[in-house]
């Protein structure tokens, strides 16, 4: 299939009414408002390709960016390519998922997520705490730096009050992570949770909720699944 015919399918896929949610979670135009369960099917007609998922990504629509990231090819990309993914992020559902997704396993994970964490661009910054919260779920606890995330964990209760709310979630999302799938950092990243508390973050219009890292942790371990690495970031 070629990116027109592509975008044309989105297109046909969209709704007004999911348009509408997405636009009330900070989605930016251009967007079709196509729901990704009905993404699903053509994913996997398109397999993972990726000089296509390049193209799809660079017709700055919101929907055939984020089906781009599906069927990327993480292990192919290349900095500057990655580097452009994420300055070309216009929201949360790019940012933190598709972009991140796709650095986690690229093989630049750490190197972009350090670098993207100190950006001044909420939706960028967005991408570096979120790469590095899915890069320690998949991988295994004796290649990570655990020095470099204890520091990163340290570096979160002197900074998150200062930061935008969008990083402030991912921030809390990021201690989450740490805390459920790296046990030699579990009473770190507790510790730290506990100093967090109930992380006070805008939702807009939308029911979302920002979760409690200490519940949320100690829910993951007592459910068995503490430690546990996921085989892929994307969902």
């Amino acid at each position: 299939m070629t990116v027109d015919e592509i975008v044309a399918e989105l297109r046909s896929l969209g709704s007004e009414q999911t348009k509408n949610t997405l636009l009330k979670h900070g989605a930016v135009e251009p967007i079709f408002g196509t729901k990704i369960t009905d993404m699903m099917p053509l994913r996997k007609r398109l397999g993972h390709q990726h000089a296509l998922s390049l193209e799809l990504y660079d017709t700055g629509i919101s929907d055939a960016m984020y089906l781009a990231a599906l069927i990327s090819e993480p292990k192919k990309m290349t900095k500057p390519q990655l580097q452009k993914w994420a300055k070309q992020s216009t929201w949360s559902m790019l940012s933190e998922y598709a972009v991140a997704w796709t650095a986690a396993e690229s093989r630049f994970a750490t190197e972009m997520a350090l670098e993207w964490v100190e950006s001044k661009k909420v939706t960028i910054a967005t991408s570096g705490w979120a790469t590095y919260s899915s890069y320690v779920a998949i991988t295994p606890d004796d290649a990570l730096d655990l020095e470099e995330i204890e520091m990163l964990l340290s570096k979160i209760p002197t900074h998150i009050n200062k930061a935008p709310d969008r990083v402030k979630y991912v921030m809390n999302g990021f201690v989450i992570s740490v805390g459920s799938s790296v046990p030699p950092l579990t009473a770190k990243a507790k510790a730290v949770a506990k100093q967090l508390g109930l992380v006070q973050i805008s939702m807009g219009e939308t029911s979302c909720k920002v979760p409690l890292a200490t519940e949320y942790i100690d829910k993951v371990i007592a459910a068995g699944k503490h430690g546990k690495k996921r085989k892929t970031a994307f969902c």
